[in-house]
């Protein structure tokens, strides 16, 4: 694998955490929603099912070998949006603002680009080479 590519486990992680939080643009105002906050809707079973696909997300964090501490972190904002989702109203309406799966894709974007500075400083020095190499 590339160190300077991002690894498919964040690609995946990055695309659900765009559609169940940031998919839905609303028409004429800066505000975006996903499917966490339409399915949530659906008293208890639906913030049942964004439970597990928050997990999801952490699951394929533990999977790139992130540490224990960044993992209980991502576990927390999982486990926050779901317990916010139980109270009436206001649980609904806080989780369109509230977007615990962007939250743990930028710990693990963070996480990543961290533990992989050294090559990908590497990787854009040597194709910055090429193409100066290509433009003289």
């Amino acid at each position: 694998m590339d160190q300077a590519k991002a690894p498919k486990e964040l690609l995946e992680a990055q695309k659900m955490a765009n559609t169940l939080d940031t998919a839905i643009k609303v028409p004429f105002i800066p505000f975006k929603f996903g499917l966490d906050s339409i399915v949530g809707l659906i008293p208890g079973v639906g913030d049942a099912v964004m439970l597990a696909a928050a997990m999801r997300i952490v699951y394929l964090g533990k999977k790139l070998g992130m540490p224990k501490p960044l993992i209980k972190k991502m576990v927390r904002n999982a486990a926050l949006d779901f317990g916010i989702g139980f109270v009436p109203f206001v649980g609904d309406v806080v989780d369109f603002f509230y977007k615990a799966n962007r939250a743990n894709v930028k710990i693990m974007e963070k996480w990543w680009l961290q533990e992989n500075q050294g090559h990908i400083d590497a990787t854009t020095r040597e194709s910055l080479s090429a193409w100066a190499q290509k433009t003289s």
